[in-house]
Formats: C-alpha cells, structure tokens, sequence
C-alpha cells in the first residue's frame, strides 16, 4: 500500500470481524516498526500482543469490573488538561458529537454513550490488542517516541489490510490488564490498541481535520 493511501485509510475503528489475524502477519508489522525513530535511539516503547485465551480472560474481567460498576484504577498519567483549552475543548466535543451522532444516540442520552463507550473494554470485538507500556523513570520526549512508534504500527497494519483503534481508555482498568500480563512494576501502561479486519456494518463518522493553516506555518520567501 502507498504510504499516502496508509495514512488516509488508517482511522480509528470501533467494529471488528473475528476473523483470525496471523501472528506471523503481526510478527511481520512488529518488527518493521522496531525501525521507528527514538531520540539516542532509546527504544522506549514496551509491547505486549494478547489473541485467543489470554485475551478472552482479559475482556472477561474487564467485562466483569464494568458490570459490577467498579471504580476506575487511580490514575498514573493525566490523559487530558483538567481545563481543556479552546481550540482543543471545541475540537474534542466536535469529535464527540460525530462519534455519537453515527450510532444515532442523541448528546442528552448519556446511558447510551456509557454502553457504546464500554465496548472499548472487548476491544470492539477484535480478534487481537497491543498493551503499549513505557518506564516510568522516562520523560516527555520519550513519551513523544512511543507516538510515534504507535503510528508506525498503525500504518504497517494498513499495509497488511488490518485495521486498528488506539484506546487510552485501557490505562484506566490498567491494574486488571497487570493481572493478565504481569508487567515489571517499573513500566506504565500508556494504552491499547484493538487489532483486526473492520466489521463494516458499524456505522461510523470519519472526523474531519482543521485547515492546514490552522496548524501549519510556512516561513519562506514566497
């Protein structure tokens, strides 16, 4: 797949097949994306893949902790600014309003949006999920690698005609996730990422993104 079509066509999904995805498919995407970049070429990224068994019991307990209404881990990361400025408070409560409106549930219906929003937790029904972890003791830029090396991952699934969804939502039940992969106490888990073939009879809005200008300044001699 041309880079440029990877990037256009990698959108986070929230509907998957059950249909298998190789291990020797993702051994493949791994270890090209081994190859993304890292300041002093660090590597700070720690992954776990879960299919089958081990996967099926995590989404079992995470499944059994949302039924019984169990309070979310304490935090180990802030995901958002306590006060979200403009033009980002706008733009997250645009994105709300598509992701919803393409289940047809209404801004005011906010049991529905609890229930759509638990799927994050079966990981959509995929077959298979990425628990991306990085060392505590590390800052801001090494932070900034791990991104990169998710996107790495992310459009190296294109290629191989997988989609995926990154899902911060998984920091917070991280203690069960800890239960099923015992992870070294000096790692964080930063997110999930469900891996599969799109189930394309979700519905779903493409989010839109900013004008280039917004975003982009070109300084030249234009």
């Amino acid at each position: 797949m041309d880079v440029y079509e990877a990037v256009a066509s990698r959108r986070a999904v929230r509907g998957f097949t059950d249909r298998h995805v190789p291990r020797e498919t993702l051994e493949r995407v791994l270890s090209a994306a081994a190859w993304s970049p890292s300041a002093s070429n660090l590597q700070p990224w720690r992954a776990y893949v879960l299919t089958d068994r081990p996967l099926a019991e995590l989404k079992k307990r995470a499944g059994e902790r949302l039924a019984a209404g169990d309070p979310w881990d304490e935090p180990e990361y802030e995901q958002y600014p306590p006060a979200l400025k403009s033009p980002y408070r706008e733009r997250r409560s645009a994105f709300g309003e598509q992701r919803y409106g393409a289940l047809g549930i209404p801004r005011e219906d906010l049991e529905a949006r609890q229930r759509a929003a638990s799927a994050n937790w079966d990981c959509f029904g995929a077959p298979a999920a990425l628990f991306c972890y990085i060392d505590r003791d590390l800052g801001p830029a090494q932070w900034s690698d791990v991104g990169m090396y998710l996107q790495t991952v992310m459009l190296l699934l294109r290629a191989e005609g997988l989609h995926s969804c990154t899902q911060m939502a998984w920091a917070k039940y991280h203690r069960t996730v800890a239960e099923v992969l015992s992870p070294p106490d000096e790692l964080i888990l930063f997110c999930g990422m469900s891996i599969g073939f799109e189930d394309v009879t979700v519905g779903y809005a493409r989010t839109g993104r900013v004008p280039l200008e917004e975003t982009v300044t070109f300084v030249d001699g234009c």
